[in-house]
């Protein structure tokens, strides 16, 4: 069984999404609701998952970024993007800090804003305090590709998506992002688009 992911409009994804009490965490209700989580992100599929993206408004974030999801992308896109696999780990109630804020920019989907894409622009690493499914206390420290999933997915809990951080001009179907963008670096397309020169070199 998978949840239904909802979309842009609906108002749960712009609100600010509550802390889960410990005796929530623990509750069966919870529980499965991380289960369904799981497997809707796997079904998707995505890299991350917030409460917020199935209709609910906990603190609770799903993620998972697998080998096989890397499988089509080229070594150089991968090293640029410092992406690696990331096992599969719930994070709740959890806090971000930014640790380097060197600006890291690449094009970035989200399963509520379906079939479209675009450059954003995030901090390099972050360290994330959280709760894990059981209630303990967990400490993430993350670079590159791992630390945007954490970043897009804490925005959720926020009601932000990334649209309200995206470069506009950028904006595009992700139909046109394969046809146009992919394997290009970011600084290829932000001539293309007319934008000035980012403090970025790196491949979208």
């Amino acid at each position: 069984m998978v949840l239904k992911i909802v979309q842009a409009g609906e108002p749960v994804l712009r609100q600010k999404a509550r802390d889960l009490t410990p005796e929530e965490i623990g509750s069966p209700e919870i529980q499965r609701l991380i289960v369904l989580m799981r497997d809707t992100m796997r079904d998707a599929p995505g890299v991350g998952l917030a409460a917020p993206q199935v209709g609910v408004g906990l603190r609770l974030v799903v993620v998972e970024d697998r080998a096989e999801y890397q499988a089509g992308v080229s070594p150089s896109d991968l090293s640029d993007r410092e992406r690696t696999p990331v096992p599969f780990h719930v994070l709740i109630n959890p806090r971000l800090t930014v640790e380097d804020a060197t600006p890291a920019e690449f094009h970035e989907g989200c399963l509520s804003v379906a079939g479209f894409a675009a450059l954003v622009a995030r901090a390099r690493g972050v360290r994330v305090d959280a709760l894990d499914e059981q209630g303990r206390p967990v400490t993430i420290r993350a670079t590159g590709w791992y630390a945007r999933i954490l970043q897009h997915e804490l925005d959720h809990l926020d009601g932000t998506l990334y649209v309200d951080r995206m470069e506009t001009r950028s904006f595009a179907t992700a139909e046109n992002h394969r046809r146009y963008w992919a394997g290009r670096t970011t600084a290829d397309v932000r001539a293309a688009l007319g934008l000035a020169p980012g403090r970025e070199k790196s491949s979208t």
